[in-house]
């Protein structure tokens, strides 16, 4: 049965944490336009059939057809996922992980954590989205760069706690470029 209230109240519940968050980080910018794709008609549609409010729709679409077309669209158009920065690389012909910008691995730590807070509620604790990560920490899934400092402000806001995390992502992340960023 679809839940299209319940579903649009979950997103935009998300989306302003993650808005917060993005503003803590000294992104607000980034954090107005996070996630709008979810309000398309090919992600809002599935998202409301597939609502669960303790995980992502998406998980439940895979179980049943396999693969999620709303994922699919979704991580081809939001920056913030690793999944969007995969490419060709024509001097090993394979498709491979691209280091993502740090701006948007900022967005990704504070989607996650976000994540972590409307899905788990009241039982949220700081080590929430590290847990999270470990499903794919060390797996190739994102470029080695990318994970490193996404496990950085995972482990720094599990045993630190948001203030410090926060605090840190303002004063050393911003203006810091990593290998390949323009």
């Amino acid at each position: 049965m679809a839940h299209p209230i319940k579903h649009f109240r979950t997103i935009t519940k998300h989306r302003h944490k993650v808005i917060a968050n993005c503003a803590r980080a000294g992104i607000l910018w980034q954090g107005l336009r996070h996630d709008l794709s979810k309000y398309s008609p090919t992600e809002f549609i599935p998202g409301a059939r597939f609502f669960q409010g303790t995980r992502s729709p998406n998980e439940r679409e895979r179980e049943i057809y396999g693969c999620s077309l709303a994922w699919m669209h979704h991580k081809g158009r939001n920056r913030h996922h690793y999944e969007y920065w995969n490419d060709y690389n024509p001097k090993t012909k394979q498709i491979e992980n691209v280091e993502m910008p740090i701006r948007y691995v900022i967005e990704m730590f504070c989607d996650r954590v976000a994540a972590s807070k409307i899905y788990n509620g009241k039982d949220y604790k700081d080590s929430d989205p590290y847990t999270y990560f470990l499903r794919i920490k060390g797996k190739n899934r994102m470029h080695p760069n990318t994970e490193e400092l996404l496990d950085k402000l995972l482990v720094m806001l599990r045993d630190e706690g948001e203030e410090k995390t926060f605090a840190y992502i303002k004063t050393e992340c911003h203006g810091r470029k990593i290998s390949g960023e323009r």
